[in-house]
């Protein structure tokens, strides 16, 4: 069988992730919109529920050391882009100078941290708050303290989720070998 053929099938394992991957997005869209839906407008649970799904799918990978790494990397760009915004934001209104001032020193920030890699999770997530707070500029500094639990929601149910997914299948296959 040829290289291209063997990697057009689809394995259990596949299947498991793929699973295991819409449970996690699903579990951390649920997680936040219910819990926020308490606290703020239904656009803002939204996009809690949105911004924590993403961070699951973004963190959900094949081996859970790969996971773990890429939730750290997250967690790091996501604090960063936090510290940046936060005060930015008690101080003054979100704009696109702010954006794009925003933008540059979360670059260098990553740089000085020789996490370069990072610099565009950082990037995204800083675009993220303060076009939220442009839209809506009521209470504008509380969008970085939303993603930031957002992020970590997801961080953490997708994280949970590939290493349950992959846990049962390690048994499943064990289970399945013995017979």
């Amino acid at each position: 069988m040829s290289e291209s053929q063997s990697r057009s099938r689809i394995s259990l394992l596949d299947l498991v992730y793929a699973f295991a991957m819409a449970v996690a997005a699903l579990l951390s869209y649920w997680v936040m919109t219910a819990g926020l839906a308490r606290l703020v407008d239904t656009p803002t649970d939204l996009l809690g529920g949105m911004w924590a799904a993403v961070s699951a799918v973004f963190v959900f990978r094949e081996r859970e050391l790969d996971s773990f790494s890429a939730g750290l990397a997250r967690l790091i760009a996501t604090c960063v882009s936090f510290a940046l915004c936060l005060p930015y934001l008690w101080f003054f209104p979100a704009t696109p100078l702010g954006i794009a001032i925003l933008l540059a020193s979360g670059t260098v920030v990553m740089a000085l941290l020789r996490r370069r890699g990072d610099i565009i999770t950082t990037g995204i997530t800083t675009v993220v708050v303060m076009v939220v707070a442009i839209m809506d500029p009521h209470d504008s500094w509380r969008q970085p303290l939303l993603r930031l639990l957002d992020t970590v929601v997801g961080i953490s149910v997708g994280v949970l989720c590939q290493w349950i997914g992959f846990h049962l299948l390690q048994r499943f296959r064990g289970a399945w070998q013995a017979t």
